[in-house]
């Protein structure tokens, strides 16, 4: 018997042996690119780092505590207001009282419910700072630029989950057909950025593009697309819907086929189908998965920079101009590296917030 259990222990030694083994290679990966880094990037925003100056001489670089984060994030004479940015902060009120509606309708738990609630808040309060008269942001492009980012987010995001939905409820036939289609609708997610906004240019180009050619067959003037400030960003969140279109309808459909044919008979039978099975049996069991796909958008959308640096350049007038092709100029273009940590920072957090969202939505799923 004592050999037995002595045996057992040397086997189970064994076996978190081997797994620590298997699990080193991935750990030193991780903490070497992704650990290390993040790390090193907040400690290098703690310093006044001249790219150029600090690879000539490492001494260069200068403690400068939290000024970065100071410089960034506040100014002179800011004051706040309900309607600075109206659509968005509009929009957010929305989102916070939707969620709301929906917990006390019982459509949307508490777990879920107060992390929307919070996000749409902190959206809501964050951007109704702006300067008063005399006032002006300390860095003048940040708050311009997050407010490019969250609207290019507040577009794309809900555009891509709403286009992915109904293009899943449409493809959730088993025909071949269907096949075919979704084979087709899922092919733009495999292609690269760079593949992606030459296809659109070529798209919005107002002499040889298909939209500007079928606007004038109806009698319209041409639009130049990506250098029209008022048209500029509308161009970026298509491209971006078309080429994110692929992952949330396989999700959609994911989540369609996993809902019991039964409750589709037995609506049936009571004479409902077409947009009444879809309003009352579809959305309802895929609620999960809408705000699931919603925070992995938001989460994917906020990183955007491909689309904004190669279609627009961030113009016209900065009116593209998104927060991580702003962080690569001051990185890159500016040597301002420790300024750049610091915006990096900042992203990160803004990430993090909805990466816990989707954790409490992951969490909530599995329980």
């Amino acid at each position: 018997m004592a050999r037995q259990t002595l045996g057992k222990r040397k086997r189970t030694l064994s076996q978190q042996q081997a797994a620590w083994a298997l699990l080193a290679p991935f750990l030193a990966t991780y903490c070497a690119f992704l650990v290390y880094p993040f790390f090193k990037g907040v400690w290098i925003s703690l310093y006044d780092w001249n790219l150029l100056a600090v690879a000539m001489n490492p001494a260069a670089a200068k403690w400068v505590g939290l000024h970065n984060y100071v410089h960034m994030l506040w100014g002179r004479n800011i004051t706040w207001g309900p309607v600075s940015h109206p659509i968005i902060q509009l929009l957010a009120l929305a989102v916070l009282a939707g969620a709301f509606g929906l917990h006390r309708a019982g459509r949307l738990s508490g777990r879920s419910a107060i992390p929307i609630a919070i996000a749409a808040l902190l959206i809501f309060l964050l951007l109704g700072f702006t300067p008063g008269e005399g006032g002006r942001w300390f860095d003048r492009r940040f708050w311009p630029t997050v407010g490019n980012t969250v609207l290019f987010v507040a577009l794309a995001a809900p555009g891509t989950t709403i286009a992915a939905l109904l293009l899943a409820a449409a493809l959730n036939r088993e025909t071949r057909m269907m096949a075919v289609f979704r084979t087709l609708f899922f092919l733009s997610q495999v292609l690269s950025v760079t593949v992606v906004t030459l296809i659109w240019q070529i798209m919005f180009s107002p002499t040889q593009g298909l939209i500007d050619n079928v606007i004038q067959v109806f009698g319209g003037s041409p639009v130049s697309w990506l250098t029209d400030p008022h048209f500029a960003m509308l161009a970026i969140v298509v491209t971006t819907i078309w080429w994110s279109l692929g992952i949330a309808m396989i999700l959609f459909l994911a989540g369609m086929q996993d809902i019991n044919r039964e409750i589709y008979e037995a609506a049936a039978l009571d004479n409902a189908r077409g947009w009444k099975s879809f309003w009352f049996i579809t959305l309802p069991n895929l609620k999960r998965t809408i705000t699931l796909v919603v925070v992995l958008q938001i989460i994917l959308h906020f990183q955007v920079f491909g689309q904004s640096h190669l279609m627009t350049q961030g113009g016209p007038d900065d009116r593209t101009q998104v927060l991580v092709r702003y962080i690569y100029q001051s990185a890159f273009r500016d040597s301002e590296i420790g300024r750049a940590s610091a915006m990096a920072v900042f992203l990160f957090a803004i990430m993090s917030v909805f990466a816990v969202i989707q954790f409490l939505i992951g969490r909530e799923k599995s329980e």
